[in-house]
């Protein structure tokens, strides 16, 4: 039986964390679980204690920073925000995103694209296998 909605792919989260919070500005943890599940069609689960791993590890990579503040329901929130070397690492995680999801797609629907080409596209020589993991 398929499940109707599917726990996140390793190492992915982190980008749409990133990705969330320089769209949105600073937000609370809960927050920004909501909004992943919202863009997602609630389509992806996002527990609380894997979004609140993933911002831990996030500011110790110094990719996003922390201040206290207040939320939307007047409670003492934490808000984190994307920084720059938050920005860097989004632009080339976003780059790995969209040429492995492109390996993905053409290992899935092989008779769908010319190799040669989607390889160029991907920015693969012909051929070229991607290192997959996190």
């Amino acid at each position: 039986m398929v499940e109707p909605r599917s726990a996140i792919l390793q190492g992915t989260l982190d980008l749409m964390v990133l990705k969330t919070l320089e769209q949105m500005g600073p937000q609370h943890g809960y927050g920004i679980a909501r909004r992943i599940e919202q863009v997602g069609a609630q389509a992806i689960i996002v527990n609380q204690g894997t979004i609140y791993l993933c911002l831990v590890r996030l500011l110790q990579k110094r990719w996003i920073s922390a201040r206290w503040g207040t939320s939307e329901n007047n409670r003492k929130a934490k808000f984190y925000a994307i920084t720059k070397a938050g920005r860097t690492q989004l632009q080339a995680e976003t780059e790995n995103w969209e040429r492995i999801s492109g390996v993905i797609g053409r290992v899935l629907q092989p008779d769908t694209g010319l190799p040669a080409e989607a390889s160029a596209k991907a920015g693969l020589p012909t051929g070229a296998l991607a290192k997959v993991g996190t």
